[in-house]
């Protein structure tokens, strides 16, 4: 695009596909993952978000919506395989965010997680379940 005289869209778009398709061919020679594919990842982890803040709303809602409360909150300890101060963050926040739950402190080695629920019977298998999809999908952000 800077090689033309003529700045346009169509030829920004032309040039960074070009680049997209160069830079994936020479990948075999880059050591680093193709930031397409990280990209991807992302997307991927903000999918499984948004579907388990709508999995555990709905549970919350039913919750407060019963003729009588009858929840056990409590304290829960999740282990966690995620390595390094972001990745460690990144689960806590996305746990915390997630309603019904809430990550009160994280252990100095960072490998667990003291997570508050809500309702322990019901919610601490949930809690359990989105933990290993949110791992699997950080790792597969934050890894090479």
């Amino acid at each position: 695009m800077f090689f033309l005289d003529n700045w346009s869209v169509l030829s920004f778009t032309s040039g960074y596909l070009i680049g997209l398709l160069i830079l994936f061919g020479l990948q075999r020679f880059i050591s680093s993952k193709y930031y397409l594919f990280t990209l991807l990842d992302v997307l991927k982890l903000f999918l499984i978000f948004i579907a388990e803040l709508f999995a555990s709303s709905i549970v919350v809602i039913g919750k407060i919506l019963q003729p009588r409360i009858t929840i056990k909150p409590g304290i829960l300890a999740l282990n966690t395989s995620l390595e390094g101060e972001v990745e460690v963050t990144l689960l806590a926040l996305l746990i915390t965010l997630t309603p019904g739950s809430v990550v009160i402190e994280i252990s100095p080695d960072n490998k667990v997680l003291y997570v508050h629920a809500m309702d322990i019977p019901e919610l601490s298998d949930g809690v359990r379940q989105s933990q290993i999809r949110f791992e699997k999908a950080i790792k597969r952000v934050t890894r090479p």
